[in-house]
């Protein structure tokens, strides 16, 4: 993790203003990979409780914009965010809990990433988002009406839970 001194850097050579509720949200994503906003949110509270909700959100746009962090959504669920830029990873998200892990960009043989673009447009990045099951939960025994429950876990992280 990045120390108080890294991340004021950090800030600094992003232009951006260094203020405590900044270091902190910042070292909250450092610290919580692909954390929602209400994670962040009671992370930064532990240490200053009276930020706001709105601060966050304002904090979580501005270090998005300077490319300090990135923003990502898989379809479905609640914006997440993480402090691993500048490479062009993509994700896998668990189907049954909600997990989300890192995975490198595929090397090799690609078809689906290097395809032709639409004309008049230029790719500079690509998202790819695989879904299925983490190792923890395909060793757990779930019956399919446990997987289809409406209050399954996957459905916290869901805008309109069905």
């Amino acid at each position: 993790m990045p120390s108080t001194d890294e991340l004021t850097q950090a800030l600094r050579a992003a232009d951006l203003r260094v203020t405590q509720p900044r270091v902190a949200v910042l070292d909250a994503v450092h610290r919580n990979p692909h954390a929602d906003t209400d994670s962040v949110l009671t992370t930064v509270r532990a240490d200053l409780p009276t930020v706001s909700r709105q601060a966050v959100y304002d904090i979580l746009a501005a270090l998005t914009e300077s490319g300090l962090v990135r923003r990502i959504q898989p379809a479905g669920t609640y914006a997440r965010y993480e402090a691993r830029v500048g490479d062009n990873h993509h994700h896998a998200v668990c189907r049954r809990c909600g997990a989300i892990s890192d995975i490198d960009c595929a090397t090799g043989q690609t078809p689906c990433l290097d395809g032709p673009a639409p004309d008049a447009f230029i790719v500079d990045e690509a998202e790819v988002i695989y879904w299925g099951t983490c190792a923890t939960c395909s060793t757990t025994d779930f019956s399919e009406e446990e997987f289809t429950k409406e209050d399954s876990a996957l459905s916290q992280y869901r805008k309109d839970p069905k």
